[in-house]
């Protein structure tokens, strides 16, 4: 058996539902299977907007019941005929006739509680999963649509329920020994001990097919989602990132708690504990591979696996004497935060003991404060401790890998990367498994920071150039170029006075008119525009001035403050006493050099 977990932009539409469940049925062919469905795309924001809307006293909630009732029914109506679609229309109407009531409660009271929440947001995934089933009925399979509230047991908080493993796994064999059809059953959904709805938080359907997974031990665990695995890096930043072929259940779970929204991180630990692999794959690129996740992984050819990042965290920094050598006080700060509900995402201590460094949400920052400043209320006021400091606007960066174990020099190229790109990093963290090195830097500098790694760790070149002029000396020099093709560099951007063309893939030297003239990429020259790709160009750069422009004096330190080198040819940035100052000066104070 396998249970096969199915995302919310898997079930998105009708055409979507309908590509899931020939999936289902293909695999039907060669074992039983278990489907876990999300609710259908942005249901679930769409629902919670609902709430918040009504607890602020909006009267929205019969409009969104309706519209939400209506997509519901369109979507019914793409797979299924008949009778079935009648039941399905009526399954709808009842369920939203329910919400409806429920979202008006919130509005008389004028508040949403967590119970409330979970209550209106299970609504998503009992319509989805018997949307799902009619699809496969349609298709000559035997479906049941099944609430996994009956199946899986948790303990408050209400929205992060804490799974009853023993109990949840005896109803889960029991449910499938006496119910042999194909159950399709709802993700992220469970019930507390007293029969009360909990859901498992945001992404806990990957948690609910872990789940099924381990209970039956099945032979693998497939997620179900709209990219080809576990990237490399976000390629929204990346564009180079590319999908992992194998991971570790470590490897996944740091690259998921850093910021990597492909699974959902508490599904690593069922799945790890009954061994049962995992298989991250594509409903709209069924045909490949995807990334397998299980315990023992053989080396890539790179030390690291992938980074990834979680953005806009706070920084808190707690320091003073009366930190060092004193037992306790560690335990007093973390009491503190936990008490408040305070998550820590990493922490960075001083050997000293002088000072102690703690990422965590921006949201409980202000809160963080006051607690932590009320816990050592005393010290502060001797002058032992100062007063709890919080830096906002930063981001936590990841480097994963169980290849960096015991293999000198990863972190001489993770930190080297960032100083020659003149990337300012704030608090280190790694652990002594030495499969994580993490660290916070500005959050204006994550993009930047993720192509740097990616280009330090994954890339085949080693120079990008990048080219103002193609007179008579920026010429010579194509051709030098075209004849040294061979060589360890790439020409990733061009210009001339009027147009300019810059792309990652290496640029022709013989072909640049048309590169510049011709191609649909080229655009307009403005030198802002050229440094900006200059600067979010990773790696080793060079930009080579072949112009007679008065305009170089401002670029030349912003360059080489940033670990740009500059090759000129162009006197004039260099004929003033204070453009030449304030250029010897950037070249002195960041790692790129001046060449002339």
């Amino acid at each position: 058996m396998r249970v096969m977990k199915f995302g919310g932009t898997s079930v998105r539409d009708a055409e979507r539902i309908g590509r899931a469940a020939d999936l289902v049925v293909s695999a039907l062919e060669r074992s039983p299977v278990c489907v876990v469905v999300s609710a259908l795309g942005g249901v679930t924001d769409e629902l919670e907007d609902a709430a918040r809307a009504s607890a602020r006293g909006e009267s929205v909630f019969a409009a969104r019941c309706a519209e939400l009732a209506a997509r519901h029914t369109e979507v019914a109506a793409g797979v299924a005929k008949g009778a079935e679609l009648e039941a399905l229309r009526l399954h709808i109407e009842d369920c939203f006739d329910a919400l409806c009531k429920v979202l008006e409660g919130i509005s008389l009271v004028r508040e949403c509680s967590l119970r409330t929440l979970d209550k209106v947001l299970s609504v998503g995934e009992r319509l989805s999963s018997a949307i799902v089933a009619a699809a496969l009925r349609r298709r000559g399979v035997v479906a049941e649509h099944r609430d996994s509230s009956e199946l899986i047991t948790a303990d408050r908080p209400f929205g992060a329920g804490r799974v009853d493993f023993e109990l949840s796994y005896e109803k889960i064999r029991s449910c499938f020994a006496d119910h042999p059809a194909t159950q399709v059953v709802t993700g992220f959904l469970a019930a507390t001990p007293e029969g009360e709805t909990i859901t498992l938080g945001r992404g806990g359907s990957d948690y609910t097919a872990s789940l099924l997974g381990a209970a039956l031990q099945v032979e693998c665990i497939e997620i179900w989602t709209d990219v080809d695995g576990v990237l490399s890096c976000d390629p929204r930043h990346v564009p180079e990132a590319f999908p992992l072929e194998h991971l570790s259940y470590d490897e996944l779970l740091e690259l998921s708690h850093f910021g990597a929204k492909v699974v959902f991180s508490p599904t690593v630990h069922p799945a790890r504990s009954k061994s049962v692999p995992l298989l991250i794959k594509n409903t709209l690129n069924p045909d490949f591979p995807g990334t397998r996740v299980e315990e023992s992984v053989e080396a890539g050819p790179h030390p690291i696996r992938g980074i990834s990042a979680i953005p806009r965290v706070a920084l808190l920094r707690l320091q003073g004497d009366g930190l060092t050598g004193v037992p306790g006080a560690a335990r007093r700060l973390f009491s503190a935060l936990s008490t408040h509900d305070v998550n820590i995402i990493l922490i960075s201590q001083a050997s000293s003991e002088h000072s102690i460094c703690l990422a965590i949400e921006p949201a409980k920052a202000d809160q963080a404060r006051s607690c932590v400043n009320e816990e050592f209320t005393h010290e502060r006021s001797v002058g032992l401790i100062d007063d709890l400091v919080v830096d906002r606007d930063l981001s936590v960066v990841a480097v994963v890998g169980e290849g960096m174990s015991r293999l000198p020099g990863v972190s001489g190229r993770v930190f080297g990367a960032l100083g020659d790109a003149g990337i300012n990093v704030r608090a280190i963290a790694q652990g002594s498994s030495e499969l994580n090195i993490s660290f916070a830097c500005a959050a204006e500098d994550e993009k930047r920071v993720l192509r740097v790694l990616h280009d330090a760790f994954f890339s085949n070149h080693a120079v990008h150039i990048f080219l103002a002029g193609v007179g008579g000396v920026g010429g010579a020099l194509l051709d030098q170029l075209r004849e040294t093709a061979d060589r360890d560099w790439s020409l990733s951007g061009i210009a001339n006075s009027r147009r300019m063309s810059v792309a990652r893939r290496r640029l022709d030297p013989a072909l640049w008119v048309p590169e510049l003239l011709n191609d649909d990429s080229a655009q307009d020259a403005r030198l802002h525009d050229f440094r900006d790709c200059i600067l979010d160009t990773p790696g080793r750069r060079v930009f080579v001035d072949c112009t007679a422009s008065d305009d170089m004096e401002e670029l030349y330190p912003q360059l080489l403050r940033r670990g740009v080198s500059i090759v000129t040819a162009n006197k004039k940035p260099l004929e003033r006493l204070a453009s030449w100052d304030a250029i010897r000066s950037a070249e002195c104070g960041g790692p790129g050099r001046l060449f002339f």
